[in-house]
């Protein structure tokens, strides 16, 4: 991961040049048709919450790595982008919802996608 990645996060897909779906995490082969002229693109930072859930006990250790202040409930569910793709991701939040319907930025790419609400994030002047 380079030091700039979730400073500036982005999100690559692919488009399917015979049918134009568009995936997340970028693919060589489309889903949907089948075909292998796939082009990788930069997917939008926006998007708006799916649906939600409140994950309130630890996933199984490992691949899960519990912080040095132990765990804490977090959200997490699908975001839809402009793009019309779904992308499951880490959510900051504490109400399904709340966070249901939400329009969400995202600000963290890796090591999976975090999105916050756009009324949580802070504005730039």
């Amino acid at each position: 991961m380079s030091q700039n990645e979730n400073q500036n996060p982005q999100l690559r897909g692919s488009r399917c040049g015979d049918c134009s779906t568009v995936a997340f995490p970028a693919s060589v082969s489309c889903q949907r048709c089948g075909g292998s002229d796939t082009t990788e693109i930069d997917l939008s930072g926006t998007g708006t919450v799916w649906t939600a859930t409140i994950q309130r006990f630890a996933p199984k250790s490992p691949p899960y790595v519990p912080p040095a202040d132990g765990f804490r409930p977090f959200g997490v569910g699908y975001v839809e982008l402009p793009e019309g793709v779904k992308v499951e991701a880490l959510l900051d939040g504490d109400s399904p919802a709340e966070l249901i319907g939400s329009e969400v930025v995202l600000v963290e790419s890796h090591p999976v996608p975090r999105f916050a609400t756009v009324a949580a994030t802070p504005k730039e002047n």
